[in-house]
């Protein structure tokens, strides 16, 4: 038995190539693959396209990114940026009003809340080369959200040490007694103001809105002392208010008598002057009565001056010519029957 090309078991019998047969079987395959390779991309890019997709918050800023570089921001609502990695966003929240704790943690809000302090941060030096721990909070927000995120890398801890840097400036220029006690309110504004300063040099991007002290105390070696110290201020502070008081009530007292006596010597004074010029003027008028007719002006003067001595006497009437018992009339007893 031999092949000669026209095929198996006799001459008349033909069989196909088995090449032909496999080509004709492999063609819809290829296309059956074809369209399912080409559905899975769609569905791939598909998937892509829509991670672009994002929300904005209504207290946020969406900030889009090109290869990791600043290309435009988005206010609040539904977006689309190209997919990772050739765009992403950032939303920082610019309305939210951030808060700082300088010198210390909250650890529980509580209630009770509790603490933790962090000396390397409260401690520092007065003008007077005092030591004193100083615990403040901060309270900033975003206004600028590009030099926010892009000019510093690490915004809040740039913010945590500006406001550091500034206290420690501001208490440096101030005495101990003034931190502890009336100084206060004037370190509060002007640390804020220096701090404003640091952060608009660099271009951070951040707005500050209050730093307020929160414990401001003697380290606790020496606390003792300056409790006693205060305690010594409060007492001196008490006296001084007492005597302020005395001072108040008396002295307008001392002025009103000293008023008074002023215008009673003044009184006094036209009285005797008065009375002194209305003498002059009367012996004036009876001089010259006296000058027209002396024995007429004498004896009337001597009648008046007798009439004002004898108007206050006890007058006893007497009848010298009888003996024995001295009859008397009390004109005076008289007098008051009449009456």
């Amino acid at each position: 038995m031999s092949w000669d090309g026209q095929g198996f078991g006799g001459p008349d019998q033909n069989f196909p190539d088995p090449k032909e047969l496999f080509d004709k079987f492999k063609e819809p395959f290829k296309k059956l693959a074809g369209g399912v390779l080409s559905l899975v991309i769609l569905v791939i890019l598909g998937f892509w396209a829509a991670t672009g997709f994002y929300i904005v918050g209504p207290n946020e800023m969406g900030v889009v990114k090109r290869f990791g570089e600043f290309v435009y921001t988005t206010e609040p609502g539904p977006h689309w940026h190209l997919p990772m990695p050739i765009e992403t966003v950032l939303k920082p929240k610019v309305t939210e009003v951030k808060r700082l704790e300088i010198g210390f943690r909250t650890i529980d809000a509580g209630p009770p809340a509790r603490y933790k302090s962090f000396p390397r941060e409260a401690l520092m030096l007065t003008g007077d080369e005092n030591i004193i721990s100083c615990e403040f909070i901060v309270q900033y927000q975003i206004k600028n959200p590009q030099d926010y995120l892009f000019n510093v890398y690490d915004p809040e801890g740039f913010v945590r040490d500006a406001a550091e840097a500034a206290m420690r400036e501001v208490v440096g220029g101030n005495l101990i007694d003034a931190v502890l006690t009336e100084a206060k309110s004037k370190i509060q504004i002007e640390a804020r103001d220096l701090m404003q300063l640091i952060l608009d040099d660099a271009k951070t991007g951040v707005v500050v809105h209050n730093v307020k002290l929160q414990d401001v105390i003697p380290p606790a070696q020496v606390i003792a002392a300056f409790r006693d110290v205060a305690s010594a201020r409060e007492d001196k502070e008490t006296l001084k208010n007492h005597a302020e008081a005395y001072a108040n009530d008396i002295v307008p007292k001392a002025r009103g008598e000293a008023e008074k006596r002023l215008n009673e010597a003044e009184a006094y004074r036209e009285t005797v002057i008065k009375s002194a010029q209305g003498d002059a003027a009367r012996f004036l008028k009876l001089y010259a009565e006296y000058k027209g007719a002396r024995d007429i002006t004498r004896k009337r003067l001597y009648l008046e001056t007798m009439a004002d001595v004898m108007s206050n006497a006890r007058i006893v009437l007497s009848d010298g010519k009888k003996s024995g018992i001295l009859p008397l009339l009390s004109i005076d007893r008289l007098i008051g029957e009449k009456e």
